[in-house]
């Protein structure tokens, strides 16, 4: 009798079945949830009443449950109620044993997930396109606009902070393009040396120069009928500029030492941390090669700017770390999301993912609390203002990053790490700031 009436108060569907496949009982939720009154439901066979889309299946959740004897956990399903509205539902089983422990049937909870679909469905319609997501009105015209792109053969130049997402862009416009089914060949054009740097692009033949063993394929042709990502493009020198301009035009080139011309239909999408434009003004990039791969200019907004898709991000990393890490973290103290709403993030979008797995690592409950962010932080945030004047974030980038290499022992690697952003990057900006080129990096 008093277990009748707990059932009765919660609201989840709970309903038995004996090994008939005939309704024992079933509680107030789940006769609101089928529509159907208990005497309607008591010694008739489930499947007439509880129309799921697997009954009719070899995957009978029920089935499974008695002749596996297997428990069956947060299953998935829909099912279609009196009035005949499918209904999407989480199912729970168990076995029923007596007092004696002999088997007498199955108990089935389920619980109505309707409301949690309808909110996935509406936050992906308004806030997510691919794997990228965001409130921020700026990038929410930037993804509405990418189906459109993507469709296109057009070169596209995305710019941005360090960590603001460009490869991210690049490989949502090659999920939704024509060319989705072909490679999406990805090159850091800061990470390799400039006397390799033609070697990769357009390969080489067998002895090209020393160290060419053998014929090598460069990634233009490997991105062939795809996508050539081409990032930190800033830092290509001019001569290779002036290489990969020929080739986006004509879609030919020849290998390094070789003389035999190839062509290739590939789609160049380009990155860079850099303003381009000034680049040009400055000399150190071709004018004619910025217009040509400027066809779409994209330009995505740091995290600073963007401080409403902080929360938003914050619960896309816990549920991706949840995930990985078999964690059950599902809240964050008023605290750590004071800290996290108004620190700096020169590593943007990166860095806080970096910061929230560093937490996941540091938390043994399920709260995220100031002691479990990066101890860096809580200093920053006690201690510095940040404005909205250049300038003044110049100078604080400046600060922040002298002090991460400082606590890191000039450890360049790991200091990047920390700040979210890569090595090569990390390397700039010492040298920008002027923070002592003289030390070398060390790895």
């Amino acid at each position: 009798m008093v277990e009748r009436i707990i059932l009765n108060c919660i609201s989840d569907g709970v309903l038995t079945i004996d090994l008939n496949g005939r309704i024992t009982y079933v509680n107030k939720a789940m006769q609101e949830l089928l529509g159907y009154p208990e005497k309607a439901l008591i010694g008739k066979r489930c499947e007439k009443f509880v129309l799921s889309n697997i009954c009719a299946t070899d995957d009978c959740i029920l089935c499974r449950t008695l002749e596996k004897k297997e428990t069956i956990s947060n299953f998935e399903s829909f099912i279609t109620n009196n009035e005949e509205h499918r209904i999407p539902v989480n199912i729970n089983t168990d076995l029923l044993y007596d007092d004696e422990g002999n088997l007498i049937g199955i108990i089935e909870v389920f619980r109505d997930i309707s409301q949690i679909k309808e909110l996935k469905e509406r936050l992906t319609d308004l806030y997510q396109f691919d794997n990228i997501v965001t409130k921020d009105r700026r990038m929410k015209e930037i993804l509405a606009i990418l189906p459109s792109v993507a469709q296109s053969k057009s070169t596209v130049l995305i710019e941005g902070e360090s960590g603001t997402g460009k490869e991210l862009i690049a490989k949502a416009i090659h999920n939704n393009s024509l060319r989705k089914d072909k490679p999406f060949v990805a090159v850091n054009c800061a990470a390799i040396p400039e006397t390799l740097i033609e070697s990769e692009l357009f390969g080489h033949v067998k002895g090209a120069f020393t160290g060419a063993y053998q014929d090598r394929v460069g990634r233009f042709e490997r991105a062939n009928h795809g996508i050539l990502f081409l990032d930190e493009i800033a830092d290509m020198s001019l001569s290779t500029q002036a290489k990969l301009l020929r080739v986006i035009q004509e879609e030919k080139f020849e290998r390094v030492g070789g003389s035999k011309t190839i062509e290739v239909d590939v789609q160049v999408i380009a990155a860079t941390n850099k303003g381009l434009l000034k680049a040009v003004r400055e000399g150190k990039f071709r004018e004619d090669l910025y217009y040509r791969i400027s066809v779409f200019p994209i330009t995505l907004p740091p995290l600073r700017e963007r401080k409403e898709d902080i929360h938003l991000l914050i619960t896309h990393f816990i549920e991706k770390f949840n995930k990985e890490m078999g964690k059950s973290i599902n809240n964050i103290s008023p605290q750590a999301m004071n800290v996290l709403m108004n620190y700096y993030y020169p590593g943007n979008i990166r860095e806080l993912r970096n910061i929230i797995e560093h937490s996941f690592i540091c938390s043994r409950g399920n709260t995220i609390l100031p002691e479990h962010l990066p101890r860096e932080l809580l200093k920053e945030e006690q201690r510095l203002e940040i404005t909205a004047e250049r300038g003044s974030l110049n100078s604080v980038e400046k600060e922040w990053i002298l002090k991460v290499l400082e606590k890191t022992d000039w450890k360049y690697s790991e200091a990047a790490k920390r700040l979210g952003i890569s090595r090569t990057t990390l390397w700039r900006k010492v040298r920008s700031y002027d923070l002592g080129e003289e030390k070398s990096p060390v790895h």
